[in-house]
């Protein structure tokens, strides 16, 4: 048995569960997600290992319990391999939530929605540019489209980790959009607001093209100013 789904729970765990199954339920709400699309997650230690707390593959939100959530452990190695003794099986994204994990270490969680004006870029193959300063939240100068792959496949999980390169959002081609931050508010919170850029990059676009862009030097020193800003988490 998962140390997680032991008996005795500790509080933090108890309370990182709520927090997963609170934040799932705002995913429709937000215009993150429909139906049971999306997941979430957040670094967790299991059974000593490295791992996460995810989401589970096809429960509806408003149905989703602290109990529902699965702990995953992750495999000794690098490659993408877990184990879960759950009796619900993780999201089938849960790979590409590991991948974040394993190669960004300041990665404490996880959003992946299906939002859509993101999506609809995402159909399109184009990537965000810089048309507003709030672009910086993600890390750079653009929001990058990874190329398609089968869901739940290590092949996207790859893809997805080159699209985050110095980055910590991207676009996945004909899906959605994946981000990571340092808490799952703030993974919430970036997960929006790439969201709120791809739709004013789509009603830009409305108005003729080309949408006039911030240079790289402003994004940059934007990038800067936002390491004290944005969402916080209370004390």
């Amino acid at each position: 048995m998962s140390a997680l789904s032991a008996p005795g729970r500790d509080t933090n765990e108890a309370a990182q569960r709520a927090a997963l199954v609170a934040q799932a339920r705002r995913l429709v709400p937000l215009g993150l997600a429909s139906g049971t699309s999306g997941n979430l997650s957040v670094r967790w230690t299991v059974d000593g290992a490295p791992g996460m707390l995810i989401t589970p593959s096809g429960v509806d939100y408003e149905r989703l319990g602290p109990d529902d959530i699965v702990p995953v452990r992750f495999a000794a190695s690098t490659t993408l391999e877990a184990s879960w003794t759950h009796a619900l099986a993780p999201s089938s994204e849960w790979r590409m939530h590991q991948a974040v994990y394993l190669a960004r270490p300041e990665a404490g969680a996880v959003v992946h929605g299906h939002p859509t004006h993101a999506t609809v870029l995402a159909i399109r193959g184009l990537p965000i540019p810089a048309l507003h300063y709030m672009i910086a939240a993600a890390g750079g100068p653009t929001i990058r489209c990874a190329p398609y792959h089968t869901f739940g496949t290590e092949a996207l999980s790859q893809a997805a980790l080159q699209a985050l390169e110095g980055r910590k959002a991207c676009l996945l081609a004909h899906h959605g959009l994946l981000a990571f931050e340092r808490h799952l508010d703030k993974a919430m919170w970036l997960a929006r607001e790439v969201e709120t850029l791809a739709q004013q990059y789509w009603m830009a676009l409305q108005l003729g093209a080309p949408v006039p862009l911030l240079p790289d030097d402003e994004i940059e020193r934007v990038v800067e100013k936002f390491a004290g800003y944005g969402l916080r988490q209370p004390r």
